[in-house]
């Protein structure tokens, strides 16, 4: 949980800043001119490709570190992808043309895809009943990254555009070896030689098993995931952009309203979710999480002033953390645990499919249909979306009940 909360927290130094820079960089060099060719030169196209090629990194090396994981260890896998994200930040730190940009955003996206990585290593050591809490600890504690991390950001802009690569490259090499020292391999790998543990199926199988059985729980928990997901990451693709456009909100003040997302996500996971998990189950939470996220969405493009959006706004976190840990917690209880990585890097891999689907959709309609129809739309497909999970909680296996106290 340090280690993820310390790697969100460089993330997030830099995240919020990208459109800005974008933007500054606009209307130079030889790919904006090719991607004004073809329609593709407004700051939400370009906004939305950068969010795209970051997904396409990631959703394409998710499920091989997954797989990578479930062979040679969880602790591995987690430390080359922080040594890739910390490339990328020093790209960033330097960028002065749209190309490096868009090359920072491939390589982060290509560490990224560890993100199941860290959920299979949770789900590792903690038991069956106890893995929707203990992810939401570990979304609390990334959640912790993304309120500290834009204020940094916006903070570290006072030792010029340069600064925040470099400060969120440095945070990122004092992790890596915080990890290297601290960070112990997960409790079922640990120990066990990688030729003595059970063979894991290629990532191609498991993508092909996810598609031709969509039935399956596992297939409809991956489903539930990436849609919600892509619907999410359409919103906050053209936010920034929104924001300033509605509210004002400039590159400086942007990292205050992240902190305000990231404060109420953190509060949610530590100190609500385990008891709301205990109260409903995982199934039906995730769904009441779906609700509140299409409200908070949909609530967003309706507000009028600053304290209508700031209520609107609070819905997001409380739906995000109400759906992602227990939709994850459930697909690591429907799947083997010699797979539980290379599934969750699957999941990651259909995360990453409607991170790139939802940007390309919320950039064009935010460009040509309307500033507020990429929420709008977003909020209908998560509502729609609660159809898939209904009746999951019948392939969940049952709690055990906890030991009386003497």
């Amino acid at each position: 949980m340090v280690t993820a909360f310390v790697d969100m927290m460089g993330n997030l130094i830099v995240f919020p800043l990208i459109p800005y820079y974008a933007q500054r960089l606009l209307g130079h060099g030889p790919l904006w001119t090719a991607l004004d060719k073809i329609g593709l030169g407004g700051d939400g196209a370009v906004v939305s490709l950068m969010v795209i090629v970051f997904a396409v990194a990631q959703l394409i090396s998710a499920p091989y570190w997954g797989r990578f994981s479930d062979k040679f260890g969880r602790r591995p896998a987690l430390m080359i992808g922080m040594a890739g994200s910390a490339v990328a930040f020093v790209v960033f730190a330097f960028a002065d043309s749209l190309e490096l940009l868009f090359l920072c955003r491939l390589v982060q996206g290509a560490g990224g895809g560890t993100v199941g990585v860290i959920q299979a290593y949770v789900a590792d050591a903690t038991k069956p009943e106890d893995r929707s809490k203990a992810l939401g600890w570990l979304s609390a504690a990334t959640n912790a990254g993304v309120t500290i991390g834009p204020a940094i950001g916006s903070w570290s802009m006072t030792f010029g555009y340069s600064g925040p690569g470099l400060v969120a490259a440095g945070i990122l090499l004092v992790n890596m070896g915080f990890a290297w020292k601290y960070l112990a391999e997960s409790n079922e790998l640990a120990g066990v030689h990688a030729s003595a543990r059970p063979a894991v199926r290629k990532s191609p199988e498991a993508l092909r098993r996810v598609l031709s059985h969509p039935r399956e729980p596992a297939s409809r928990l991956i489903w539930v995931y990436g849609i919600t997901m892509g619907s999410f990451q359409g919103m906050t693709t053209v936010l920034a952009l929104f924001l300033a456009f509605k509210f004002g909100v400039t590159e400086q003040t942007i990292g205050y309203f992240f902190a305000y997302v990231g404060g109420l996500s953190f509060i949610t996971r530590a100190v609500f979710l385990g008891k709301m998990v205990d109260l409903f189950g995982e199934a039906r939470l995730s769904r009441i999480g779906m609700v509140l996220l299409a409200a908070g969405l949909a609530g967003m493009a309706a507000a009028p002033n600053i304290p209508m959006l700031a209520i609107a706004v609070a819905f997001v976190p409380l739906g995000t953390a109400f759906t992602f840990p227990c939709v994850t917690g459930m697909l690591s209880q429907v799947v083997p645990q010699h797979e539980r990585g290379l599934y969750m890097g699957v999941q990651q891999t259909f995360g990453g499919v409607g991170r790139v689907i939802g940007p390309i959709y919320a950039g064009f309609t935010y460009d040509y249909l309307g500033h507020g129809v990429p929420f709008y739309t977003a909020a209908l497909i998560v509502l729609a979306t609660i159809s898939l999970s209904v009746g999951i909680e019948n392939s969940i296996p049952a709690r055990k009940p906890k030991a009386a106290a003497t």
